[in-house]
């Protein structure tokens, strides 16, 4: 399925928009649509197989249908243009359309026929684009279009006689679009910046020589120079150099990272101190920026259950609304006498000026995007609105343990050698075994004699040939042969699934890897893990949330348990194979919770994927974490679950306040204006008054700082 991109410059009313993504998801062969307003982007998807992809004509007649100003360009042709000359000249059309105004009213002494004229000189002056649009829709026969219904409504005012309110509408109601139109440009160009780390320019060494290219150029194996005070292009590894480096923008931690030759160091990140040479290790599409951003760009497509809703509420809201003007405007004069038909003629005029629901079809999505550039500036990555507000839903949060509630930084804390064997020989049979596995315990027995416990010095070894038997068994270890005997190394379980005699360790608080060779104990290696510094905090935040706290792991019991006191979880299971894991979420579900699952997205790809919410947390960029969750966060601290938490909730708050003021007031005014005691001008404020608030309102999730932020170390 291939994704195609438009932009849509000058796309100013929300309605329209959720109309245009109507229309492309009704053409056949279009997969999905999704049109996001607040960065005026189209974007379909079709199936090649089936068809091929819309033409550009065919688009521009879609959006021309319900916006025929607008301008629809390919994301290469769309380059920013500054706007500050018709800014100017539309600042100074409604100023000038004020002072007109303001002269028809105060200027009590002149004749009739020149207030008249100045009053309709400035209808046409503040009114005309609206006018021109109004014929526009007509054409199209797009009854229900804002700009339509508005020159109805102020066309029915002049006709009976009320030219101060019909022209007062025109004006306010432009003036009223500007302001909400910059109002959402702010909120546009502020989540802009928010995630604006795509670095422009790579310094590619060559032959001694620095070249200036774009990054989308630099080819994997190349060398690239970063200067104090860049940001890195592209991921890669340090070769010469050392540095501190500002990964804020990708994790929202402030605190600098040291980095020197052989670290890894990510695209997104600011070079802080000193200059280093990096060697690319991916390509730019597949970078940790870019797939950081196309994450969040894309998190609009997945709208929320709200998002949904307000979208069929503007489908029939506007149609309702303009039937009851109509039945206002013709049923009492037939019962009351049609001398009074002027008189709910007016009423229902001001029906139709709140007809538009644009203060909910802006300020909804514009709230939940907020929120997931919020997120994101605080190194969370939220992949849909849908996910955003599931947030709030929660009821029950499991965690794995290794590397989630405990640092997953095993160390070897002891060797138990049996059968006349000596520490460092078993250390070297196991590390041969683990020499090709990812596992945490592996990488612990891996990097014993050089980081953890120099006092088991291994001599050189010869690593398991991968022609030979190898095989890693989920849950329990790894069995494999070498130099033809077969080993196992694993839990108290892989043994005794083996028959394997030996006295298992007392060791509750500890990992302990048995290993055997052709059915003869050779020993144990215990590891030992510690739990991380905020788990219990965290923890104990859940729990007085009311959110239910539970443990999964493939670890032993006696680990298991111990972790799971020490923190006062309310429930845990051990030695668990991930199938296991996925069993007990879904059981979970079935009894009615809402569960989010947090693990490292790694070893966890199908109960992350199972769960209501599946959150990843671990090694930053990690590839698999970000395909497997729903939520990726992007530094190893829980308190980023609490962060994203907090985030959601604010959304939702601001969310609803939106909801209820805007349907509020709305209601108010069109009852009011039933009974005659509402205006027109109290009309306008309900449309774009509203509307203006609301986004504005809506701006504040950007300006949310999460609570449980001071948690963090």
């Amino acid at each position: 399925m291939s994704k195609i991109t438009y932009v849509l410059e000058g796309l100013g009313c929300a309605n329209c928009a959720a109309k245009i993504e109507s229309a492309v998801k009704a053409v056949e062969g279009v997969e999905e649509a999704y049109v996001d307003f607040s960065k005026s982007k189209l974007v379909y998807a079709f199936d090649e197989t089936r068809q091929q992809q819309l033409s550009m004509d065919a688009i521009v007649k879609i959006v021309h249908t319900y916006e025929p100003d607008v301008i629809v360009k390919t994301p290469e042709a769309a380059v920013s243009e500054e706007t500050t000359s018709s800014e100017g000249r539309e600042r100074l059309r409604l100023l000038s359309g004020l002072i007109f105004f303001a002269a028809a009213i105060l200027l009590k002494g002149l004749p009739e026929s020149v207030t008249l004229g100045l009053l309709l000189f400035t209808y046409l002056l503040s009114g005309y684009p609206v006018i021109i649009k109004a014929i526009k829709h007509l054409v199209n026969r797009q009854w229900f279009d804002e700009n339509f219904l508005m020159f109805i409504a102020t066309i029915g005012a002049i006709g009976i006689g009320e030219y101060p309110e019909a022209v007062a509408v025109m004006l306010f109601y432009e003036i009223g679009e500007y302001f909400q139109d910059l109002a959402v440009g702010k909120s546009r160009h502020a989540i802009e910046a928010l995630m604006d780390i795509r670095p422009e320019i790579a310094h590619l060494v060559a032959n001694g020589e620095t070249v200036d290219k774009s990054p989308e150029f630099i080819a994997v194996g190349d060398i690239i120079r970063v200067k104090p005070g860049e940001r890195v292009p592209l991921d890669g590894t340090i070769q010469k150099g050392e540095t501190s480096v500002d990964t804020s923008a990708l994790t929202g931690e402030s605190k600098p990272v040291f980095l020197t030759r052989g670290e890894a160091i990510l695209s997104g990140s600011v070079v802080i101190t000193g200059v280093v040479e990096i060697a690319v290790t991916k390509r730019y599409e597949d970078s940790t920026v870019t797939k950081i951003l196309e994450l969040v760009e894309d998190a609009t497509a997945q709208k929320s259950p709200t998002e949904n809703f307000i979208t069929k509420f503007a489908r029939y809201y506007t149609p309702i609304v303009v039937l009851l003007a109509a039945i206002i405007i013709i049923i009492p004069p037939f019962i009351l006498g049609f001398d009074q038909f002027s008189t709910w003629l007016y009423r229902g005029l001001i029906f139709l000026v709140i007809s538009c629901p644009c203060a909910l079809v802006i300020s909804i999505p514009l709230g939940f995007f907020s929120g997931i550039g919020n997120a994101s500036g605080n190194g969370i990555l939220i992949k849909g609105s849908n996910y955003l507000e599931a947030l709030n839903t929660i009821d029950t949060v499991v965690f794995d343990k290794t590397g989630t509630l405990t640092y997953g930084k095993l160390a070897v804390a002891a060797i138990t050698p049996e059968n006349d064997l000596e520490a460092n020989a078993l250390l070297s049979i196991a590390k041969r075994i683990e020499a090709h596995s990812n596992h945490p315990i592996a990488k612990a027995i891996l990097s014993a004699g050089e980081t953890a416990h120099p006092q088991f010095n291994s001599s050189e070894m010869g690593f398991v040939d991968l022609s030979e038997r190898y095989e890693e068994l989920s849950g329990m270890g790894i069995k494999a042969t070498l130099d033809g005997k077969t080993y196992l190394a694993g839990t108290e379980k892989l043994l005794k699934t083996h028959q394997i005699d030996f006295t298992p360790l007392v060791s509750p608080a500890n990992t302990v890897v048995y290993i055997a060779a052709d059915g003869l104990y050779l020993g144990s290696i215990t590891l030992e893990d510690h739990i991380k510094d905020e788990a219990r905090a965290v923890i104990e935040i859940l729990k007085k949330a009311h959110k239910k706290t539970v443990m999964l792991t493939g670890d032993q019991i006696a680990v298991a348990s111990a972790v799971a006191n020490a923190l006062h979880l309310d429930d845990y299971h051990a030695e668990l194979m991930p199938a296991d894991k996925y069993k007990i979420v879904n059981q979970l579900i079935e009894k009615g919770h809402q569960v989010a699952f947090v693990g490292d997205g790694i070893n966890d790809a199908p109960v992350l994927a199972g769960a209501t919410l599946g959150l990843s947390m671990g090694d930053l960029g990690s590839d698999a974490a970000i395909e497997a969750s729903d939520i990726v966060i992007m530094k190893d601290q829980l308190t980023s679950i609490l962060d994203a938490f907090d985030i959601a909730a604010q959304t939702k708050k601001i969310v609803t306040q939106n909801i209820i003021f805007a349907i509020g007031i709305k209601v108010a005014i069109m009852a009011l204006g039933v009974f005659g005691l509402s205006s027109m001008w109290m009309a306008i404020f309900a449309d774009v008054g509203v509307a203006l608030l609301a986004v504005l309102n809506a701006m504040r999730v950007l300006r949310f700082k999460p609570k449980h932020l001071t948690f963090a170390s």
